[in-house]
């Protein structure tokens, strides 16, 4: 893609295992202001599926990147990332494009799909995207400042300082007065069969 407005010059390809300081770099800071602010990956992911694993990157460093894994006739979007200083350049769209192509391509898959917590501009860009939301329920965290009322440890072991759960949406009025971190998990789904692959451009 041409540099314009002084934007650097990024170009989309296949991860390489050269990425992977980069990446994990990429993926950690890109979390930072997000729900998942504490989801710190030490190690490039590995999967047991098949998976597309794309990376946009300017002067070889990674600013953005995506990995999808293929299962049968479904594709789940395992992590989609972009670098804060390029954010709300249309990276992310880029990324999911590239991916859609392939996948489209392929033929055999049917849906794409990606789990959520509750950030609102990332929900805002999956329908925007053409994602549907499909699916809900609630992750909890549970604190060494939370009751630990309800849980358990093996004999001799004190109460979990820490714990995270599932839990129904039913639920969860009654968990976020108990707990201090509750979110909503969304599963968005988009159908690949039927249209063109086409996505929102922020």
């Amino acid at each position: 893609m041409r540099a314009e407005s002084g934007i650097p010059e990024h170009q989309i390809r296949p991860y390489q295992r050269s990425d992977a300081a980069s990446w994990l770099r990429c993926r950690l800071l890109s979390f930072f202001s997000t729900n998942y602010y504490d989801d710190v990956a030490v190690e490039r992911p590995r999967y047991a599926a098949p998976a597309i694993q794309r990376v946009a990157v300017v002067d070889e460093a990674v600013v953005g990147l995506i990995d999808v894994a293929v299962a049968g006739a479904k594709a789940t979007i395992e992590v989609l990332a972009v670098h804060p200083e390029h954010a709300r350049r249309g990276l992310g769209t880029a990324l999911l494009h590239s991916v859609l192509t392939e996948l489209r391509d392929a033929g055999a898959v049917e849906t794409l799909d990606v789990w959520t917590r509750e950030d609102v501009p990332a929900n805002r860009w999956y329908l925007r995207s053409g994602f549907t939301e499909a699916f809900s329920y609630l992750h909890v965290y549970k604190s060494h400042e939370d009751d630990a009322a309800g849980f358990q440890s093996p004999a001799g072991l004190d109460p979990p300082l820490t714990a995270f759960v599932h839990a129904p949406r039913e639920r969860e009025a009654e968990l976020r007065r108990r707990f201090r971190r509750v979110y909503v998990c969304r599963r968005y789904v988009r159908a690949l069969r039927g249209g063109a692959a086409t996505c929102d451009t922020p």
